[in-house]
């Protein structure tokens, strides 16, 4: 397994058959675990396509297993990075870290994909867009 990231708060591992693991560390781990977990399980049910979908979730370690959504941008223009979190709000969630560290780009479909919830928040019903905006696609910015 590859080491994609080790912080205080989580270590997220590339598996040889591209799934992304990642574990939770300190204090409030068990909180972010289930936070993280109920959000792509949200997102899932609303049919969401930029987002990784969820393949294991184990709260005694805690731990979740998701598919991989590509490699992570360097950069990304402020407008394309605001339209890409606004389209995530018209699935009902609010990420509350909306920073081009949270985004890959999938290169299968160029599609820019958003990861990391353990901070999101889910959005009452009212409170979503009605309309969805549309896909942003496209490369990233060098």
């Amino acid at each position: 397994m590859l080491k994609v990231k080790d912080t205080l708060r989580s270590s997220v591992y590339l598996s040889f058959d591209g799934r992304v693991i990642k574990a939770y560390h300190g204090a409030d781990a068990l909180r972010r675990f289930e936070t993280e977990v109920r959000v792509l399980q949200h997102l899932e049910r609303r049919g969401c396509p930029f987002v990784p979908r969820l393949l294991e979730a184990n709260p005694a370690l805690p731990q979740i297993v998701t598919t991989n959504c590509g490699q992570r941008v360097q950069h990304l223009d402020a407008e394309r990075l605001q339209g890409l979190f606004a389209e995530l709000e018209a699935f009902g969630v609010h990420h509350d870290d909306a920073d081009a560290r949270n985004v890959t780009y999938r290169q299968k479909d160029g599609r820019f994909c958003v990861i990391d919830f353990e901070f999101s928040t889910l959005l009452e019903p009212e409170q979503a867009p009605v309309a969805r905006p549309e896909p942003m696609h496209g490369t990233p910015d060098a």
